[in-house]
């Protein structure tokens, strides 16, 4: 047998999906040094390269692309053989690892701190991005489970709706619609929309509407962050479509005006998204209930104005 530890897996798995010595020291708490040797020391081991460097970009080799995959295999093992032994313990002790997208983060931490105040035995990581980001933890297996609206396709996902979502069309409360009523699709032709990146939930949800009305997309900026979208809606730079989840703060102090667009809000869900051949610990499937059953009991939002 290889005589390869578990940790040489852990800093090979790090490097091979960073491809890069440096992030992969910072996520593992190592100097980039010892990482180095750490890799070193499994070439060896394994008799042949495993990684190859092309100016500045560091590549996997044939046997490094296989190493990658029985590394994985090997520490998808161990994590389930962890498992086990929470689940013996019950919930007196655990860790959750939770991905979100950026806009369910304005009510997961109200979720999360009632959940710890029964469990607090329970370790919590919480890790908030991007769609790309937060799909990328799931198909790495390196979250439990992941909050998103809009769930990927596929057979070996599964997704759970647990609360509604609605989105809403914002505007600054001095913009020339702000208190117009039964605003037509083809009023909102000739503004300017600000966008969240290609990809997302709420972009995805604006395309569709505007092609389920003939009408070409808006002149539009992108912006990454929800937070970028609320601040230039409000400086008067365009119109945005966004989650009501996010804006509760701006709306009581009218600083954003939900407008009285036709079609909207658009409602959609938010999901409980994971691997559907994930073995769930104890404590994520304690929260995975918790999230069912509580997620209705959420302090309300903001009435539209």
């Amino acid at each position: 047998m290889l005589p390869v530890t578990m940790r040489q897996f852990q800093v090979f798995e790090s490097v091979a999906r960073h491809l890069n010595h440096s992030r992969a020291a910072e996520e593992l708490y190592l100097s980039q040094p010892a990482v180095s040797m750490q890799i070193k020391q499994v070439e060896e081991i394994i008799g042949m390269p495993l990684f190859e460097q092309a100016g500045k970009k560091l590549f996997l080799t044939e046997a490094g692309r296989e190493m990658l995959h029985y590394s994985r295999t090997v520490l998808e093992q161990l994590q389930e053989m962890e498992l086990v032994f929470s689940e013996m313990k019950g919930l007196e002790r655990g860790h959750l690892n939770i991905a979100v997208v950026s806009t369910a983060n304005y009510f997961m931490p109200q979720l999360l701190a009632k959940f710890i105040q029964s469990n607090a035995g329970i370790q919590v990581s919480l890790l908030v991005g991007n769609r790309d980001a937060v799909l990328q933890q799931i198909t790495e297996n390196r979250a439990d489970f992941a909050i998103m609206g809009l769930p990927p396709e596929g057979a070996d996902i599964l997704a759970i709706s647990f609360m509604q979502n609605p989105l809403v069309v914002i505007a600054t409360p001095t913009h020339p619609l702000a208190d117009g009523a039964g605003i037509k699709p083809r009023q909102l032709a000739q503004e300017t929309f600000l966008f969240r990146e290609r990809g997302s939930g709420t972009r995805s949800v604006a395309e569709r509407y505007f092609a389920s009305h003939r009408i070409p997309l808006p002149n539009n900026m992108e912006m990454d962050t929800n937070e970028a979208i609320k601040l230039s809606v409000q400086a008067g730079m365009g119109l945005g479509i966004i989650s009501q989840h996010s804006i509760g703060l701006e709306l009581e102090t009218n600083r954003l005006r939900v407008l009285n667009v036709d079609g909207f809000p658009i409602v959609r869900n938010w999901h409980i998204v994971h691997r559907r051949n994930k073995r769930l610990s104890v404590a994520a499937q304690a929260f995975e209930q918790f999230l069912l059953t509580e997620a209705a009991n959420l302090t309300p939002l903001a009435s539209v104005v």
